[in-house]
């Protein structure tokens, strides 16, 4: 008999994070059968739990195949990657990011630790219904996609997680050490589609005074 490992990656699912309802199709048999099954790859190695229904091959841990981000989306599907974590993905911030952080489109927090990928953090925020994906976009790393934010977007899901003000270009530059070209490179129009994107007037509020000092 096959073991789960070689079924998981028969079935093309080697370095993707695999699901309880995949599993469920590609083991036969009754519901108990399939979790011994999946006890016993896990008590061997074969298999790690990422979290309650999510399963990734040891061996795709082992080799480092699967990107965090990827995994990211896979943990939570429908959450993007942004604030710092995107801003280093963009070059924006000199720093990597030790902890992939990510917008969720759920009502709580969640923080995930996951063996030799580090902390996951996910944050909802308050944005309009039907605006949640605005100047978000589709990457890829090896054939697997995620969701990630654009720079600006980036920057304004920091300041709406945190309910603050906008700060001022010095803070921008000096404190965060985003490039002044970069920020200057933001076009009025970018600025105009957030508008409508978070619920609190005070983040309308943080784009007008954005606008006022880099648009003048």
């Amino acid at each position: 008999m096959e073991t789960i490992a070689k079924q998981i990656t028969g079935a093309g699912l080697g370095e993707r994070v695999v699901s309880e309802a995949q599993l469920s199709r590609l083991l036969d048999g009754t519901p108990q059968r399939r979790y011994n099954l999946v006890n016993r790859a896990l008590h061997r190695g074969d298999l790690v739990r990422l979290r309650r229904g999510r399963y990734l091959l040891a061996s795709a841990v082992e080799q480092g195949k699967m990107h965090p981000f990827v995994l990211a989306q896979a943990l939570l599907p429908g959450s993007y990657i942004s604030m710092e974590t995107a801003l280093s993905f963009h070059g924006w911030i000199p720093e990597s990011t030790p902890i992939t952080l990510s917008v969720t489109p759920h009502r709580r927090r969640e923080t995930l630790d996951i063996p030799k990928f580090g902390q996951f953090k996910y944050y909802p925020l308050a944005l309009n219904k039907g605006w949640f994906l605005e100047q978000v976009d589709r990457e890829s790393h090896a054939g697997q996609s995620f969701l990630i934010a654009q720079p600006l977007r980036a920057l304004l899901d920091i300041f709406c997680l945190r309910k603050r003000d906008y700060p001022g270009l010095s803070s921008l530059t000096e404190g965060m050490r985003i490039d002044a070209d970069e920020l200057a490179a933001i076009s009025h129009d970018d600025m105009e589609k957030m508008r409508p994107v978070y619920q609190h007037k005070r983040m309308d509020t943080f784009i007008s005074a954005m606008q006022r000092e880099l648009l003048p």
